[in-house]
């Protein structure tokens, strides 16, 4: 879409936006975000303060860079943070577990098998006897998720396949190199795989109807304390709001990708090209209730193939995990 279109979106959203605050703040509400410095976070934000959303929602976003996706969970326990992106699963567990956090849909992006244009591996199922490279270790969510819907079809991947575990840069350097016959990795790289001419099996989004999903489900979130959003409902959804007006304008401007460009670590046009569309497909718009059912479903299906290691010692979803303070939603 060109940027034009883009412009009346934004436009559009600006008034859609004035309907959760009709009075703007006498002054800037503070959010103390935790970004990881390459992350979709980070890409958010620089089109947030390009485009002025901060000012616009009244906020003041003061930003915490992280290391790694556990450093945020440190920093959000600790007091240190307001909001950090990770997912319910966590945040279930760890409602279980004493610490009232909750959250809010983020993205449905998930990860993907990938393997050469070449290889005879076709559907999930041809994994079977092969060398399959996993990124994130045994309890990965990616890995579970499609562990439990091969085992519908009568296939246990884990003890049926040849599985190594590691790091996702590393598994995808071995991938190129053809010591794998596939891998199960993180969107990001298995769009930097895509855009070196691997082919996608499939995506972990393709098994959740399988699992009992009825639609693509967000597995990532804005994770913040119960109680900070107790005090804070107004400044929530004014974040809510100004983030989704970057996601469309992320979503209808193909210019604004080439100036993120930088950003996203993209080593070509291509590698470019394929983060844009799969970081797209990934932007949550169903009702936050629709989200809610299909998390309660997979996360059934979870803690039955990781059990007590994985979710702890609670089965089933905790009722307060997602945050319902959106008008909306």
């Amino acid at each position: 879409m060109s940027d034009i279109v883009a412009c009346v979106m934004r436009c559009l959203l600006g008034v859609a936006m004035a309907g959760i605050w009709l009075v703007a703040p006498s002054s800037a509400a503070t959010v103390r975000l935790a970004v990881q410095k390459a992350g979709t976070v980070a890409w958010e934000l620089a089109v947030i303060r390009a485009h002025g959303l901060d000012k616009e929602a009244g906020l003041t976003i003061e930003v915490a860079e992280l290391a790694s996706p556990e450093a945020g969970k440190v920093a959000l326990r600790g007091g240190s943070v307001d909001v950090i992106v990770s997912d319910w699963l966590w945040v279930s567990r760890e409602r279980g577990l004493g610490a009232k956090l909750k959250i809010y849909p983020y993205s449905s992006t998930v990860g993907a098998v990938m393997v050469t244009a070449s290889s005879p591996i076709r559907t999930f199922a041809d994994l079977k006897g092969r060398k399959l490279a996993v990124a994130g270790g045994p309890l990965d969510k990616n890995w579970l998720l499609l562990q439990a819907a091969m085992k519908q079809d009568g296939i246990d991947l884990k003890s049926q396949a040849n599985i190594v575990y590691g790091a996702p840069p590393l598994l995808a350097a071995k991938t190129v190199s053809g010591e794998m016959d596939a891998t199960l990795n993180y969107w990001n790289f298995c769009a930097a795989l895509e855009a070196k001419g691997f082919r996608r099996v499939g995506g972990i989004e393709d098994v959740l109807p399988k699992l009992g999903a009825k639609g693509r489900t967000a597995m990532l979130g804005y994770v913040f304390d119960e109680r900070w959003a107790n005090k804070n409902h107004e400044t929530i959804a004014r974040f809510v709001a100004m983030t989704r007006s970057a996601k469309e304008i992320l979503a209808a401007s193909d210019t604004e990708w080439e100036r993120i460009a930088p950003l996203t670590g993209a080593a070509d046009a291509a590698t470019l090209r394929v983060y844009r569309n799969r970081y797209r497909e990934g932007i949550p718009r169903r009702p936050i209730a629709d989200e809610e059912a299909d998390a309660r479903v997979l996360y059934r299906v979870l803690a039955k193939i990781g059990g007590v290691e994985l979710v702890g010692p609670t089965r089933e979803l905790d009722p307060g995990t997602f945050y319902r303070g959106i008008p909306g939603s």
